[in-house]
């Protein structure tokens, strides 16, 4: 669609995801005589079923997919040589609008850890329960019931999530709580909620919640297909941003640079891998990165780029029996449209119900060790134990799922026969590793991407993830649907191994004992996970909030030091990582963001 071409705003946003409709849609609604303009390089969403529909999230992650970006890693010694790939949202409302719909917040504790004034928790605490409507117990002081984003437990039950924990509360001995996201409590076996409306069944993501409904405003614009160049600036002032046509959503359309003027800010919000590239291509950054890609130096600012952070996850599938739920039959392509899809679908259109709404993720635990699990672990993760989590009893080290069909893991992608499967998912929320994005020049004169994931590059960040899956599958073989474990996606363990996959016609007994794994069973484990262990989908930290002295990006207030009208509000600010699946921080930073752009404006928004 063509757009008419105004050439000034108020605020131009250079990216449309998650927080940018949440700053953006929070503003228009404080005062709608402002001009606000969001620039997306992908498409609209709105009340496409990709994007509404729950259960159709794996779709997104599909190798021919538009909604997202693939973001291809440098290869890496610590991952066998592969070159991992790290998806991000492409379309208005970005990764809200094709992520896993999980529901977690993390401990009030790493917000105050951030060390930035205005973003203590006690300050951020009635931003989180602005941002929500949770559907599922009342009266919770934490939680939130008027908000825009609904968090329900999604359109129905599924057994294996029960499993699940009824194995984790006895065989694992650990608790179980209804609710382990009420910013403190964690080590104990919980539902999983999810952002799904109760009601209608729909995901609950930022676009639609922030900004289409309010489509009767003629002042908030969202211009799709558009990817942002640079800042321009006067002197050191934003005054409006350069923009082209993007190519995968606009494959025709010229290439053709076109200028769109901010009268009062410029907000940079285009994820932890955009928007270090436009700040890169607007001539802030590191000296030396900017040389080599012909950018005249504006500011130096080293930290742009640098921090790159993220959790590390694997998947490992088994075998479910004939009678389980799951939700296979739905997502295989040849059934998409076969008798039990469309009866879901006539339930999920008539009450917001059935599989449709179901994302397959209904249980799990944040996860931290006891002193027998600690004392099986490599002794390389003993000091980051030490130093980091044993003092801070509500910081988990990984978090435990159980999925209730087989998802495809990014870096081994496998077609499975047709049948049941359910997969343990681990991942680890406070690697110590750190990573990198910037821009470079490819050898055909084009611009790429220099991306250094970090993963695994610190001795212990593998400890846990191998204990994860030591201890993932005793608990699946306990699960009263196990039927084995799925080969080919395992670890390929020594032959005559003790350790050995194989199928199953069932559990083995809760106190049966615990697999006894070799030395060259335990390398067979770490060669698999540097194999196959990937992204959580949950990249940060690129344009840190932190003092500039510390290679810091930002101030506390959003702006990038030494311009000014310039801001930046996305996961890319967020200084440490995140105990959490990060839609929840992101909606919160937007939510903080509006707030402190409110006050700098002098409007009133409550």
């Amino acid at each position: 669609m063509s757009h008419p071409i105004l050439s000034e705003f108020d605020i131009v946003f250079a990216g449309g995801g998650s927080t940018a409709c949440v700053v953006a849609g929070r503003l228009a609604a404080c005062d709608s005589s402002l001009r606000i303009l969001i620039l997306e390089a992908g498409q609209h969403t709105l009340n496409k079923p990709i994007h509404v529909q729950p259960y159709q999230y794996p779709l997104n992650q599909a190798p021919t997919s538009t909604t997202v970006t693939f973001n291809i890693g440098n290869p890496s010694p610590r991952l066998n040589g592969r070159a991992p790939i790290v998806p991000c949202g492409r379309c208005v409302g970005g990764s809200s609008c094709v992520n896993f719909m999980a529901y977690t917040r993390a401990p009030a504790s790493d917000y105050d850890d951030w060390g930035a004034d205005g973003w203590e928790s006690e300050n951020l605490i009635p931003l989180m329960k602005k941002i929500e409507t949770y559907e599922v117990q009342p009266d919770r002081p934490t939680h939130g019931y008027n908000g825009p984003i609904k968090v329900s437990s999604g359109g129905c039950k599924l057994g294996i999530s029960d499993e699940f924990i009824q194995v984790g509360t006895t065989y694992h001995k650990r608790q179980y709580v209804d609710d382990t996201d009420d910013l403190e409590t964690c080590n104990a076996y919980s539902p999983w909620r999810k952002y799904i409306d109760g009601t209608t069944g729909r995901r609950s993501d930022a676009a639609h919640n922030y900004v289409y409904n309010q489509a009767h405003n003629p002042n908030l614009h969202v211009w799709d297909g558009k990817r942002v160049k640079r800042v321009i600036f006067e002197d050191k002032r934003a005054v409006g941003v350069e923009f082209t046509s993007d190519l995968v959503s606009c494959p025709d359309a010229d290439q053709l640079l076109s200028i769109v003027r901010a009268s009062k800010l410029v907000v940079v919000s285009a994820g932890a891998f955009g928007s270090p590239a436009i700040l890169e291509r607007s001539g802030i950054g590191a000296e030396s990165i900017l040389k080599r890609c012909g950018v005249e130096q504006l500011v130096n600012l080293p930290g742009v780029g640098e921090n790159y952070q993220d959790h590390n996850l694997v998947f490992a599938p088994y075998l479910a029996a004939d009678e389980a739920i799951t939700m296979d039959p739905l997502w295989r392509e040849e059934t998409l449209y076969n008798h039990q899809n469309s009866e879901q679908l006539a339930q999920w259109n008539s009450t917001g119900k059935s599989l449709i709404a179901q994302n397959g993720l209904n249980s799990k635990i944040k996860w931290r060790p006891d002193d027998e699990e600690l004392k099986a672990m490599d002794p390389a993760f003993h000091p980051r134990w030490k130093e980091f989590f044993q003092d801070r009893p509500d910081k988990a080290v990984s978090i435990f799922l159980a999925f209730a069909g087989y998802v495809q893991p990014l870096s081994r992608p496998l077609v499975l026969p047709p049948r049941n499967y359910m997969c343990a998912g681990y991942y680890t929320l406070y690697p110590v590793s750190v990573g990198s994005v910037h821009i470079t020049v490819t050898e055909d004169g084009k611009e790429g991407m220099d991306f250094t994931t970090g993963y695994l590059d610190d001795p212990s960040d593998i400890v846990p993830i191998n204990f994860g899956y030591k201890k993932t599958r005793e608990i699946f073989r306990r699960m009263a649907s196990y039927r084995g474990e799925v080969t080919i996606a395992h670890p390929a363990f020594p032959e005559g191994s003790a350790a050995a996959c194989k199928e199953a016609s069932g559990p083995v007994d809760l106190n049966a004992p615990d697999i006894i794994y070799t030395a060259e069973d335990d390398e067979a484990i770490d060669r698999f996970h540097r194999d196959i262990m990937q992204t959580s989908w949950h990249s940060l930290g690129t344009c840190a909030m932190k003092p500039e002295a510390d290679h810091g990006v930002v101030d506390a207030r959003l702006n990038v030091y030494g311009v000014s009208n310039l801001k930046v509000a996305d996961m890319s600010i967020s200084p440490l990582n995140v105990g959490t699946n990060t839609y929840s921080t992101a909606l919160l930073i937007g939510e903080r963001a509006a707030m402190i752009i409110a006050e700098d404006l002098g409007i009133n928004c409550i």
